[in-house]
């Protein structure tokens, strides 16, 4: 049998920045990321977790292709990427996309959700404009949004359908690789659920490598195969999800499943469910 493919790679990954304080001050090396190290296979979740400043959002940008490595080895598909010596491609780019915490800022809103939809194949592909349409409607429904929303504008949809909007939108150019950076922390608990089934959905359909970011251990627990726990830069805790949460071996994931408050997604699941069926047997629905 076959070994799982693993589709994006990190060896010994370290980011440093280098800040001065004040006008006369020396100069300090800030270790943003520390010796960082994992492997995510074909069609699996990592989430990667800690509290603000741990550094998961720096490897996350590194992951994406927005920040370079200071050092170590970023390998995608096998091969080595460093955005720091090699030109970006447009198939490069294709390949990690990401969808950010907040998706009405991720969104241009002088931009019509059709607009929004096309732009990225119009920037990185030849593809004709009629069929830049059909695909980008064809993705508007896949995500459950529906024709008429096409051209309207990023203000005129709920936090939900705008997160829907911004998935859609980082799917049109067919990535193996989707970064998904607190995707669900600005939106109602009764639409967090559904944003993850949805993405849940997607990553079966499409085959997708996640990279997750989050605080909230119970969505972790929903959506990963994996967990890496970072804390000042450096990972403390890398396993499976459920030997993460099972047996959790450093100090500091013990402390962060303990202090984190966490949302129970099978009980918003439930209660959305209970929701549905309860407009459903109202008279004169349907």
């Amino acid at each position: 049998m076959a070994s799982p493919e693993i589709v994006i790679e990190g060896r010994n990954i370290n980011r440093d920045y280098v800040s001065r304080a004040g006008l006369f001050g020396m100069a300090r090396v800030v270790h943003a990321v520390r010796d960082a190290s994992f492997a995510v296979q074909r069609g699996k979740t990592l989430a990667i977790v800690g509290e603000s400043g741990s550094g998961k959002s720096t490897l996350a940008r590194i992951i994406t292709l927005i920040d370079p490595a200071t050092s170590g080895t970023l390998l995608i598909e096998g091969k080595p990427v460093d955005i720091a010596t090699q030109p970006m491609t447009k198939a490069l780019r294709a390949t990690v996309q990401i969808v950010f915490q907040n998706p009405y800022g991720s969104l241009n809103p002088r931009q019509k959700v059709g607009d929004v939809l096309t732009e990225p194949l119009l920037l990185n592909t030849e593809t004709p404009a009629a069929v830049r349409r059909d695909r980008a409607m064809a993705m508007l429904l896949k995500v459950g949004l529906k024709e008429e929303h096409f051209n309207r504008y990023p203000h005129m949809f709920s936090g939900g359908q705008r997160q829907r909007i911004a998935i859609a939108r980082a799917l049109m150019l067919n990535p193996r690789i989707l970064v998904l950076d607190e995707p669900v922390s600005a939106l109602d608990l009764s639409v967090q659920a559904q944003v993850l089934n949805l993405l849940r959905d997607l990553q079966d359909e499409f085959n997708l490598t996640y990279v997750f970011i989050s605080h909230d251990l119970s969505v972790v627990r929903y959506l990963a195969d994996d967990v890496l726990v970072m804390l000042n830069g450096e990972v403390v805790e890398h396993g499976s999800r459920d030997t993460v949460f099972s047996a959790p071996q450093h100090a500091y994931t013990r402390k962060l499943f303990a202090a984190t408050p966490v949302t129970d997604v099978a009980a918003i699941r439930a209660r959305v469910a209970r929701r549905t069926e309860a407009l459903k047997a109202r008279p004169g629905a349907g």
